[in-house]
């Protein structure tokens, strides 16, 4: 039986180790993980994405994207058939924004935001010294933010604030956790729900995952 090739796009400047736990039968399925590159200058959105298709080599792909690399692959899906997009800690159209990111974009206050912060991690770090819960979260960042270019991360935020698409793609499956602090379920419609998962629930809910998505890609 010919496998099914699934790519993974990992969240906001994430590197695809958020993946690690993440099995899927070999015999069935095989797994292919894109990376995030920096843009080329006020690159728009839908350019970047085809830029990034350039790196899928199989025909009718199953495309997995977590947060904005959920974003990232419905905007992929324009470009190339997929077999199925399935998102994870995401969002299907701007109209699923929590209320703040919706303020973001009519006081364009993303402009604002300290990308700079997000690359000293490790500075962060020493003054987290302390606190276990900010410490671990910390190193959950260290070992898991691969792209910390700040061009790259000014690039990110504007980018989702401004996505324009206001109706979700037919045929888009969300994975969503009920305790999900980044996209509240409140604002979302039509997903399904992992009990006790937040935004980074690719990391501790991959038992959840990995009993699950099989089904999920080859449900019709």
């Amino acid at each position: 039986m010919e496998k099914i090739p699934v790519y993974f796009m990992p969240g906001l400047a994430a590197s695809p180790k958020i993946f690690e736990n993440i099995k899927l039968p070999q015999d069935q399925f095989e797994m292919f993980f894109l990376e995030w590159v920096l843009p080329d200058g006020d690159e728009p959105l839908a350019d970047y994405a085809t830029r990034i298709v350039q790196n899928i080599k199989h025909e009718n792909p199953v495309l997995i994207g977590v947060s904005f690399g959920g974003v990232l692959v419905q905007e992929m899906a324009k470009i190339i058939r997929a077999r199925k997009v399935i998102i994870i800690s995401s969002v299907k159209c701007n109209t699923e924004f929590p209320r703040r990111m919706r303020f973001a974009k009519m006081t364009r206050a993303y402009r604002l935001f300290p990308t700079s912060l997000m690359q000293r991690v490790d500075w962060l770090a020493k003054f987290a010294v302390g606190n276990n819960m900010i410490t671990r979260r910390l190193n959950l960042y260290e070992k898991f933010l691969s792209v910390r270019d700040k061009k790259y991360l000014d690039w990110a935020f504007k980018n989702i604030i401004l996505w324009d698409r206001c109706e979700p793609a037919e045929g888009v499956v969300h994975i969503h956790g009920d305790a999900d602090e980044v996209f509240p379920p409140k604002y979302l419609k039509e997903y399904i729900p992992v009990k006790g998962g937040t935004h980074i629930m690719i990391l501790n809910k991959a038992k959840w995952l990995n009993e699950n998505l099989p089904r999920i890609i080859l449900a019709e």
